[in-house]
């Protein structure tokens, strides 16, 4: 049992929590919850971390887990005030695990059997809208999720929340080059549309049953012109009243349900 917040262990996973660039050195998150914890991936497990509190609470969930049948010693029980200096949640629930990054890489969606449906999401900001997205996306069959370096970090613990366990179920990956992923994609027969106040036409009247990306820009700046120029169409979403777009996560579920919408 870990008694001490000087622990290696515990520095380790609050600096998991806070650091991107850590996170991105050793290729592992946090997750937090009986239910991130529970979904994620057992081949993915580096360590999962209980209170004393949740050990006497929940033994039979442990024991329908079997963390200790993974090896390793997976399973570390901390004291309760421990738990709360590892912890990013106000009122944690006890039970947190560390988890490695998926080996996801474009190659890898892009010879995904199903007919693609990929979001190219560019440099958004906002943790919520984008665990949103990842978890609108399992909902609706999307094949990949490509970002932006300048994307804000998917394993950031509050985005984690929001995909509420779809991070383990849709690839997601970083690229450096968003444009040249845009080109590629349109080399491989996928059509790449971009929500643009520049469109003529509605997204409703668009073939979306072929190959399909759409283009996902920044919430206050929208797409930068170098990555809007890469689509092959612009479409729009038409609103009324006096505003002028949409919510980057809502923008995206329209556009990304309309494709499902015509696949059914």
């Amino acid at each position: 049992m870990i008694t001490s917040t000087s622990s290696s262990q515990v520095k380790y996973v609050v600096n998991l929590q806070k650091k991107s660039k850590l996170r991105k050195e050793e290729k592992q998150f946090v997750v937090e919850g009986i239910k991130m914890v529970s979904e994620a991936p057992t081949d993915r497990l580096v360590k999962v971390y209980i209170s004393e509190t949740f050990k006497a609470d929940n033994e039979e969930f442990l024991e329908r887990m079997n963390y200790d049948a993974l090896g390793k010693d997976v399973l570390e029980v901390v004291t309760d005030n421990v738990f709360m200096r590892m912890a990013d949640t106000q009122t944690p629930q006890g039970i947190m695990a560390v988890v490695k990054m998926s080996d996801t890489d474009l190659k890898g969606i892009l010879s995904d059997k199903r007919s693609p449906l990929l979001l190219l999401i560019e440099n958004l900001q906002d943790p919520g809208n984008l665990g949103t997205i990842v978890r609108m996306a399992e909902g609706a069959g999307v094949t990949g999720i490509i970002m932006s370096s300048n994307t804000v970090d998917i394993y950031n613990p509050k985005t984690i929340r929001s995909t509420m366990g779809s991070l383990y179920r849709v690839p997601v990956i970083y690229v450096d080059d968003i444009c040249e992923v845009a080109d590629v994609c349109k080399s491989k027969g996928v059509t790449v549309y971009a929500a643009h106040l520049n469109g003529t036409d509605n997204y409703n009247k668009k073939d979306y049953t072929k190959p399909t990306a759409f283009m996902i820009g920044n919430e206050g700046n929208g797409l930068t012109d170098k990555l809007a120029d890469k689509a092959d169409e612009y479409v729009r979403i038409p609103m009324q009243g006096k505003v002028e777009s949409l919510n980057a996560a809502v923008a995206c579920t329209i556009l990304t349900y309309e494709a499902v919408r015509q696949r059914l």
